[in-house]
């Protein structure tokens, strides 16, 4: 058996949904791969998804991989002045966790270490001599650029600096990361259930005769939208996260235990939502009109924002402002019902390219060994 470390950053849960479609695909194509989660805010969803299939394939690891984003109260934007401090103390830990990692992971043969895109995985796969591979539309270096003075991020910087393997995503504008190769990828996402989004359909929309509104602006956000005037749309109905304290006969929320919400993504006809890549990619892989909240604040969501927008011609940018006066009937109406090139769900194609890897390493190795046997 080969063992796969995978490393999940902690903000939010988009890293821990991909991560997670992932992580499914490796386990369905290769049945000699064990995987160690790494992981910590996100784990319950985690294993919550993957252990009624894989439970005896996975170790469950938990670990405060990275800090992510701070938010000001009831706001979008950062909190650059959170951010500064807790970046300080987790830089100051950053030795211990790298020691307490090691630690860890002698007792298993890891084979690859994989991070969506914790720093601290390419710390421990230099330090112990295991090949590291990076999957992200962005690093948490290039993320803080315009958050933290640069002369604070040189410790983050060498960290990407020792990624071996980069599989760059959608909409990136990273610098040459991978000492070895660097791998362009579009979009992925969980895989949707076609049963199942018939039947949330048919639940939230028996009549077939209103408009589908998914409305996520992140698990991890506390924003008040009950007071906006788009919820008085009689030709619409609402899909919204549980944690959306809006209540109306016209709304539904997810329920709290269902794992699998890229079904809902699927089952509207019209998604608003901030930039956040895993929502867009569950949009754009079932071609449903996308409405993105403008964040340009955060470098991540500015680069997401216009590769979106430039090749993907069913979406559009609103200011957070402009939902109060929305027409989401108008929305859909602009729906363009041709499938276009970035609707491909290409998480097969990388599972298959970090497979590959995998073999070439673990051939790479044993090539070496058979060298120093021979000497």
């Amino acid at each position: 058996m080969k063992t796969v470390c995978y490393y999940i950053s902690e903000y939010g849960y988009g890293h821990a949904t991909r991560s997670i479609a992932i992580i499914r695909k490796l386990l369905e194509l290769n049945s000699d791969i064990n995987v160690i989660i790494c992981h910590s805010h996100a784990m319950k969803l985690i294993q919550q998804s993957l252990s009624k299939t894989y439970k005896k394939r996975i170790i469950f690891h938990e670990v405060k991989t990275d800090i992510g984003y701070f938010l000001r109260l009831d706001s979008l934007e950062p909190d650059i002045e959170k951010i500064n401090m807790e970046w300080l103390n987790y830089e100051d830990s950053l030795p211990h966790m790298i020691q307490s990692e090691i630690d860890f992971l002698d007792k298993y043969e890891v084979s690859l270490i994989i991070s969506d895109i914790s720093p601290l995985a390419f710390e421990v796969g230099d330090a112990i001599g295991v090949q590291t591979m990076g999957v992200s539309n962005f690093t948490w270096y290039t993320a803080y650029k315009d958050l933290i003075p640069d002369e604070k991020l040189v410790s983050l910087e060498n960290a990407y600096q020792k990624m071996d393997y980069f599989i760059a995503l959608a909409g990136q504008q990273e610098e040459n990361w991978g000492r070895k190769a660097k791998y362009d990828f579009l979009f992925y996402s969980r895989e949707t259930n076609q049963v199942e989004v018939n039947r949330i359909r048919n639940e939230i929309n028996p009549d077939n005769d209103k408009t589908i509104v998914f409305v996520g602006i992140g698990m991890g956000l506390h924003i008040d939208l009950s007071d906006n005037a788009f919820w008085n749309d009689e030709q619409c109905v609402f899909v919204v996260s549980n944690n959306l304290n809006v209540s109306r006969s016209n709304i539904h929320s997810i329920p709290k235990e269902y794992t699998e919400s890229q079904n809902y993504i699927a089952a509207s006809d019209v998604i608003v939502t901030k930039a956040g890549w895993g929502t867009l990619s569950e949009a754009i892989n079932n071609n449903r009109r996308l409405v993105i909240i403008d964040r340009r604040s955060l470098n991540e969501d500015k680069n997401t924002i216009t590769y979106v927008t430039k090749y993907y011609s069913n979406s559009r940018v609103i200011s957070f402002g402009d939902l109060k006066s929305i027409n989401f009937t108008v929305e859909y109406q602009m729906t363009k019902r041709n499938p276009e090139i970035l609707d491909k769900n290409v998480v097969n194609d990388i599972a298959i390219k970090m497979i590959e890897i995998m073999d070439y390493s673990a051939r790479s190795q044993v090539s070496s060994s058979t060298s120093e046997v021979l000497i």
